[in-house]
């Protein structure tokens, strides 16, 4: 049983790193991958966009009543893909094209770039050592989040990972010189008027905005801050829009476009860890292979 679950993991990672535009069609095509059990909800990217549509309407969120100062919900199943588009990207520093530079990896015998520098496990071939993607990354790739609001913090919880981000909205301020790097940032917030306003510094520099085409990343540096404006527009619409201001490695802010990430009614988030033990087969049969190397 534990070698079938390896086999098919290895299966997906493959399709995932070769072809997420194809994956992303079977996501909206295909019948639910695993129904849940009798009385729970199934997971966001577990539903097809035929049951989407039936819990938009069996939960009636067209005209549903709505508090704009309440984000509770579970949102989205993939992520806002196109969010650091190199179109809309300022132009690097010196510093940030060397750090570039250094995303490249290997490519395969017919020359096909691997993403071999992506730790995280995207890409074709790359290895998968299961490091967190971290923020603001998981906001281009996460299985769908959920927000939960507590009176001095609300709570970002991503399937993907099986992780989570505290935003603190107590009053505190960022650190002026955070103590140590986060995978996830130190993350304050407020409100101004209808919209949650979040904060963000001390980063951990290992980490990509994203992935690049044909290879490698868009980086950031330790410096990089962050800036969230989330407004709920109605019951199941988020509206988000990301700034990245780190003159270390871009010499203007990078905004992103404005994003609308609906609700998933009557879902929940369920568990998707990277487990190191389950995916050493992987870079040894796989990975290996496809950089022309021996299996070990």
């Amino acid at each position: 049983m534990r070698h079938r679950i390896i086999v098919t993991i290895m299966f997906l990672v493959v399709v995932l790193a070769f072809s997420s535009t194809a994956l992303a069609q079977a996501a909206r095509t295909a019948l639910p991958s695993i129904p849940p059990p009798p009385g729970w909800g199934n997971c966001p990217r577990c539903q097809n966009n035929n049951d989407r549509a039936n819990a938009w309407r069996d939960y009636k969120v067209d005209g549903h009543a709505f508090n704009p100062k309440d984000l509770s919900g579970v949102w989205g199943y993939d992520g806002v893909a196109n969010a650091f588009n190199p179109r809309n990207m300022p132009a690097l520093t010196e510093w940030g094209k060397k750090q570039r530079e250094t995303t490249f990896g290997d490519k395969g015998p017919d020359g096909t770039p691997l993403h071999s520098k992506d730790t995280s496990g995207r890409g074709a071939g790359s290895p998968i050592n299961c490091d967190p993607y971290g923020w603001p990354r998981l906001y281009t790739y996460n299985y769908g989040f959920e927000f939960v609001m507590l009176p001095d913090r609300v709570l970002q919880v991503f399937e993907l990972d099986h992780t989570w981000r505290t935003i603190w909205t107590d009053g505190r301020k960022l650190p002026a010189e955070p103590p140590e790097p986060h995978w996830m940032g130190w993350n304050v917030g407020h409100w101004e008027g209808d919209t949650f306003v979040v904060e963000s510094n001390g980063y951990d520099e290992r980490s990509w905005l994203t992935q690049s085409n044909p290879d490698g990343g868009w980086t950031h540096s330790d410096e990089m801050k962050v800036v969230e404006r989330y407004k709920r527009l109605d019951y199941g619409t988020l509206e988000s829009e990301l700034t990245i201001i780190d003159p270390k490695t871009y010499t203007q802010p990078w905004v992103t476009p404005k994003a609308t990430i609906k609700l998933v009614p009557g879902t929940e988030l369920w568990e998707n860890f990277c487990v190191p033990s389950d995916y050493q087969d992987f870079n040894q049969t796989v990975f290996r292979r496809a950089i022309g190397g021996d299996k070990k």
